[in-house]
């Protein structure tokens, strides 16, 4: 029960992750260093939906 919880947050802040580091750009001009922080904001976001969708995965058991 916990696990699905945990996983469905872990989905959501992926998606906030994502959505934070893009209207972040359209706020600030990074210059420099514009390709770290959309390279880090994206593999962290993926980083946390894969870790969300295998604590999401709920497999049914037949008896």
């Amino acid at each position: 029960m916990w696990k699905e919880k945990l996983g469905g947050y872990l989905i959501d802040v992926s998606k906030y992750i994502l959505t934070g580091v893009v209207i972040a750009s359209f706020f600030k001009d990074f210059q420099d260093s514009k390709a770290a922080v959309y390279g880090l904001g994206v593999a962290f976001s993926i980083l946390v939906l894969i870790a969300g969708l295998i604590l999401s995965n709920k497999k049914k058991t037949e008896n």
